[in-house]
């Protein structure tokens, strides 16, 4: 009889009973995102040929270093080796103190960057909202401009009050929800953009990409499609976790390994078709953002949908990037003043519309509100969807998904100095280092270049 193996949540035990099907699920679920909304534009930007690649490189990177990683779950031997339940206490156990914290940094960047990109989204889908319903109204001529200030201050009140709930990213129906709506957009858009393509009786676009744009421009806009595809991919902190929920026979990591080719290559189906759908719906005219970019008017109520499920998914995904950052400020906090009544002592605030208690410090209140309102200042200061979201998988994507698996593998392999595998590897972290880079300065430049034409607090898409 296989024994039970037993995890542990913040004391709770839980049964591991994983399997290749499940954590596979898990991987398209954690995927697919609100970066699937910039694959037609990015394929535009980019082209028939190298667009395509494109998707299919940073697929193929991404698969690789996850089975190094997967190896990474267990230390110092990946099948009989103790478990390490997080990415965190990972690199903790293959790789140095400064390693560590370089990880942490990485992380923590990442998770806020996430949610100033978050709160940009959702805000462009609720101005696209206001707008599909003008334009069906008032006809597609008319002048619909809307601002969205005050619906970006609403985004930040409503994430404000979530988190105030304890172990928020712990709540099944939100993960659930979450996971519905993404599939639900991604969906809607792909079927409007095959709709399209059809009524237009032809297949837009070209060879190498929108051909319109300066030399420079043409560059930039490149560099920052690479960032939209390589954010599309991201899922690395998430998979040692995922990894944790496998039953221990056969080995976790050889489950693992199974889903993960199965995830990316299901996540990378979906991301071809909806990417090279929209550029032959659309060409070279692909907007940033396939639901509020207005490529679509009619019907109006069906748009209206695919962005209600973007602003619904949004609300959730943001309090689960949000609250290990207030944990971590949390932690920080109670250290310095352990005895402090203003961190210690329990207010309740009965909730009538959930028929439910409220409990919070005030340290808390304050601090996530402190924590939120920066996120959302920062995101009316830059509220440019494409070149924030090329700039997080820039951030993002070198140091989680590639330095850190790699550097673990070489580790636990005792891959030597000067060994033909410790020359690839090393060279594609140098390759992935120097696109990372490329990527972050095309994002800056355009960030920095759409500030001179649009005054901050104006969200745009």
């Amino acid at each position: 009889m296989e024994k039970m193996e037993i995890g542990h949540i913040e004391g709770r035990e839980y049964e591991r009973k994983g399997t290749v099907w499940t954590a596979s699920a898990h991987i398209v679920t954690a995927v697919i995102g609100s970066g699937v909304l910039a694959l037609a534009w990015s394929v535009a930007q980019l082209g028939w040929i190298a667009g395509p690649l494109a998707l299919t490189a940073f697929a193929i990177v991404t698969c690789y270093t996850s089975t190094l990683l997967a190896n990474a779950y267990r230390a110092p031997d990946p099948v009989t080796g103790s478990r390490n339940r997080t990415y965190m206490e990972a690199v903790r156990s293959y790789l140095s103190p400064r390693e560590v914290y370089m990880c942490a940094v990485a992380q923590y960047v990442n998770l806020w960057g996430t949610m100033v990109g978050y709160t940009i989204t959702a805000t462009i889908s609720m101005v696209a909202i206001k707008r599909a319903n003008c334009f069906h109204k008032f006809g597609h001529e008319a002048n619909c401009e809307a601002s969205g200030t005050l619906l970006m201050l609403l985004f930040g009140i409503i994430e404000l009050i979530l988190s105030q709930f304890p172990n928020l990213e712990k709540i099944t129906w939100l993960s659930v929800m979450a996971a519905i709506m993404s599939f639900a957009y991604s969906f809607i858009g792909l079927g409007l953009s095959i709709g399209k393509w059809i009524g237009n009786g032809l297949t837009k676009g070209d060879l190498i990409g929108t051909n319109d744009l300066s030399p420079a421009k043409k560059t930039w806009s490149s560099l920052q499609a690479l960032g939209n595809i390589a954010f599309a991919y991201t899922f690395a902190e998430v998979l040692i976790e995922i990894q944790d929920t496998l039953k221990p026979s056969p080995p976790e990591n050889v489950t693992m390994k199974k889903a993960t080719f199965y995830g990316i290559g299901a996540t990378t189906m979906f991301y071809l078709s909806l990417g090279c759908a929209g550029y032959a719906a659309f060409g070279n005219n692909a907007p940033g953002n396939i639901l509020t970019g207005f490529g679509f008017y009619e019907p109006f109520w069906l748009v209206d949908i695919g962005n209600l499920c973007i602003i619904l998914h949004l609300f959730g995904a943001y309090q689960v990037y949000a609250q290990p950052i207030f944990a971590a400020v949390e932690r920080h906090i109670a250290a310095k003043w352990p005895d402090a009544k203003f961190i210690n002592r329990v207010h309740t605030l009965r909730v009538p519309l959930f028929n439910s208690t409220l409990s919070f410090t005030l340290s808390k209140l304050i601090f996530r509100s402190i924590i939120i309102l920066v996120t959302t200042l920062v995101a009316m200061m830059v509220p440019f969807f494409n070149a924030v979201l090329g700039l997080l998988g820039a951030l993002s994507f070198w140091p989680l998904t590639v330095y850190f698996p790699i550097s673990m593998h070489i580790a636990q392999e005792k891959i030597g100095r000067g060994m033909p595998k410790w020359f690839f590897l090393h060279g594609l972290s140098i390759f992935c280092l120097m696109i990372s880079i490329a990527v972050s300065i095309g994002s800056v430049v355009d960030i920095a270049s759409s500030l001179k034409m649009s005054a901050p607090f104006k969200t745009i898409g």
